[in-house]
């Protein structure tokens, strides 16, 4: 098999956007565009990966990383322009180079794979990706001989009433010989309504040498969608929403809701869990077998065990082990780790702690920077004091132990193994083994005390 290259055009601002925030960088399902692109290229086999960049390059490149090379478009002057910049990596090369928009996150590998099969299968020069579109205003044009061959590609704003048409666009994904593509970039003129230079007009000088110009219609128009504006996004959400739930779906997860259930496309989730609406899975999470999930939920960069049950709550950034209960309305906060068949009740607020198999908070609750173990009871208003204004310190609650309702833990405390601390008590000194704490001032009742108030 011949080397495959791809080049992804990523340069433009993306005015269109109205935003701050690069075109191409802007998530769909969570992730960026650029991103999506990237990811699917590379599922290709690809020999090099060349993103050309031009507004926000140094964004552009933090979030690719070390997937790709980068070639720099100092002034955005067209398609053939901005590839050109990738000769000083490509141009020696022999094989075949696919180009792809920046702006497309829809567009498959298997589509991909599909146009590449085409191309190498007419030994083409030049293979097109193309697709039919109800309302084809503001994309180029197919045009075609009377035998049905590729003539040209005219752009939306260069074409004349009869070339206005026709239904075939292009979708602006190439597949190239490479030695040919950076030999005839070079002749490629400027001479249009826009003053750019246009990559499609490579592909009317191949013809014109008499080169092989191939296309392949792809029968899924939404994956060719370009964003270059917010409805656009909002389209590609939509697809890229309906896709992800689609597979899991597939897969053998319950959704009840797909059109209320937002996945991220980095998520894992496990035969038979269920998804109840309102649900949000963000970024790389992992979700076991027989899980139950929602309604109400967000979950995001978290592992959640088989079997675990979290209702209208959120967990982020932690482990969760199986058979645990969280919600309804905890929130599990970072860099918690959860054991196997806990409790989080109502309420509960979970932060930067490790919390024992088979411990419980079942109630309106605060435990942050702790370490719970196994086996203890956290009755209603436990409180975990870790914060002096300044510094955050540390709670133990060792094995066994049982924190009575409305209790206070001062850190940096610990309470020993098997210990119990009574309803009501503000705990400032570590409590022993199997001790009893109890911290808080003796009951006085002061007999006729209102009686004797009411006689004055």
């Amino acid at each position: 098999m011949d080397k495959r290259f791809a080049v992804i055009l990523a340069a433009g601002k993306g005015t269109r956007m109205k935003s701050k925030l690069y075109k191409v960088l802007h998530p769909v399902c969570g992730k960026p565009m650029v991103e999506h692109v990237a990811d699917e290229a590379l599922k290709l086999s690809l020999a090099k990966l060349v993103t050309i960049v031009g507004h926000g390059a140094e964004d552009v490149k933090e979030q690719l990383g070390d997937r790709s090379e980068y070639a720099l478009q100092e002034e955005q002057l067209g398609t053939a322009h901005a590839v050109k910049q990738a000769k000083s990596f490509l141009a020696q090369e022999k094989g075949t180079t696919i180009v792809i928009c920046g702006d497309t996150p829809l567009l498959t590998a298997e589509t991909m794979e599909a146009m590449l099969s085409e191309h190498q299968k007419h030994q083409a020069k030049v293979t097109i990706l193309t697709a039919h579109a109800d309302d084809p205003t503001g994309y180029g044009r197919i045009i075609r001989d009377e035998t049905g061959a590729v003539v040209k590609i005219v752009e939306h704003k260069d074409a004349n009433d009869a070339e206005r048409q026709v239904n075939e666009i292009n979708t602006g994904t190439y597949c190239f010989s490479n030695e040919d593509l950076f030999r005839v970039i070079e002749q490629v003129s400027n001479e249009n309504a826009q003053g750019e230079y246009y990559l499609p007009d490579v592909i009317e000088i191949l013809k014109n040498e008499g080169q092989t110009v191939a296309a392949y219609q792809t029968p899924h128009f939404e994956e060719t969608l370009g964003v270059n504006d917010r409805i656009a996004l909002s389209q590609a959400e939509q697809f890229m929403k309906r896709r992800i739930n689609h597979q899991h779906m597939k897969n053998g997860v319950t959704l009840i809701d797909p059109e209320n259930t937002y996945i991220s496309p980095d998520a894992v989730i496990g035969e038979d869990t269920v998804i109840y609406p309102g649900t949000v899975i963000k970024g790389n999470v992992k979700i076991g077998a027989d899980a139950t999930i929602g309604p109400n939920t967000e979950i995001v960069d978290s592992i959640i065990g088989d079997r675990t049950v979290i209702k209208q709550s959120v967990v982020c950034d932690s482990e969760v082990g199986v058979d645990v209960t969280i919600g309804p309305f905890a929130h599990i906060r970072p860099l918690s780790k959860i054991g196997d068949e806990v409790k989080i009740g109502n309420f509960v607020e979970i932060k930067k702690t490790v919390f024992g198999d088979r411990s419980k908070a079942s109630h309106l609750s605060y435990i942050g920077d702790a370490e719970v173990g196994t086996d203890v009871n956290l009755g209603c208003g436990s409180i975990t004091v870790n914060y002096d204004g300044k510094n955050k310190f540390l709670t133990k609650i060792e094995d066994g132990a049982f924190i009575g309702c409305n209790s206070n833990l001062v850190a940096p405390v610990t309470v020993g193994k098997g210990a119990y601390v009574a309803a009501g008590s503000t705990v400032t000194e570590d409590v022993p083994q199997d001790a009893l704490s109890i911290a808080r001032a003796r009951q006085v009742n002061k007999e006729d005390y209102v009686k004797n108030i009411h006689k004055k």
